[in-house]
């Protein structure tokens, strides 16, 4: 009988908390996501090493982590679409529309860069797939889209 209660109130604990992540709004402590071009990228590259710094996409969440903020640490400029990023220098790009987007990048291998800003999950069962997603990014990043086992500076 004390087995079948301890097992109950595990389970009453585990749908709680659930029941939490599925219906408490997701409140960030920061919408950014940064990616870093780590210092001597540039020089690896000429030397031959074939080294992955971004992923191949990028995905963000409107109102959640919305603005992409790529840092260069490198010792040469980068482009990210338009945008020149001088050595020490970073760029903020926030987005308001969720869509697909693509970008010309010099720090990327294939010099593209996709970037998809997914809409705002909804409470419940889109707000619990979320936080599981970045629960899972969390413990095992090595399988989530940062690359193919390269360096991937993703802080």
């Amino acid at each position: 009988m004390r087995r079948l209660l301890v097992a109950l109130a595990l389970s009453l604990l585990v749908l709680g908390g659930f029941g939490w992540a599925a219906l408490v709004p997701i409140e960030p402590a920061s919408r950014e996501e940064l990616f870093e071009i780590p210092h001597g990228t540039w020089a690896r590259r000429m030397a031959g090493e074939k080294i992955e710094i971004l992923p191949d996409t990028i995905r963000l969440t409107l109102g959640i982590n919305d603005v992409l903020l790529l840092r260069n640490a490198d010792e040469v400029p980068q482009m990210f679409g338009p945008t020149l990023i001088m050595p020490g220098q970073s760029f903020r790009l926030p987005f308001a529309t969720a869509s697909t987007y693509n970008f010309a990048c010099t720090a990327h291998a294939s010099g593209q860069l996709n970037v998809i800003v997914e809409p705002t999950p909804a409470r419940g069962w889109e707000t619990l797939r979320w936080r599981l997603r970045k629960l899972s990014k969390t413990v095992w990043p090595a399988s989530h889209e940062h690359g193919t086992g390269g360096t991937v500076e993703h802080k």
